[in-house]
């Protein structure tokens, strides 16, 4: 994003947020450096969009699952995280412990079936 002043470039990622919330995405899932670049009369930020899992939060929600003593098994499979379990009601509570974890991005679940 390109504008003339760092309170312009402030205003383009609310009004960049709002859209994207109006679409289902989080606002969290939009990785925005700290510092905003400036050059002659322009002020630039360069806001990515986080895709997938990093490795380290991966790690973080399969032992978080594990410690939680759900009968179900969790296997990280490239930048996702395969959840399997006989239940539903065990399936639905390792979503809500993951939502409920504070591990600093949001999730999105897919592919639920009995």
């Amino acid at each position: 994003m390109l504008s003339e002043s760092d309170f312009q470039v402030n205003q383009l990622l609310d009004i960049l947020r709002a859209k994207l919330l109006k679409r289902g995405i989080e606002g969290a899932s939009l990785d925005v450096p700290d510092e905003f670049v400036h050059s002659g009369k322009t002020w630039y930020v360069e806001a990515k969009l986080k895709q997938g899992i990093e490795s380290a939060v991966q790690k973080k929600i399969v032992k978080l699952i594990k410690d939680s003593k759900l009968k179900v098994q969790a296997q990280i499979q490239g930048e996702e995280i395969r959840v399997t379990g006989k239940s539903r009601d065990d399936l639905q509570s390792v979503m809500a412990l993951v939502r409920g974890g504070d591990l600093g991005q949001p999730f999105q679940f897919k592919n639920f079936r009995d």
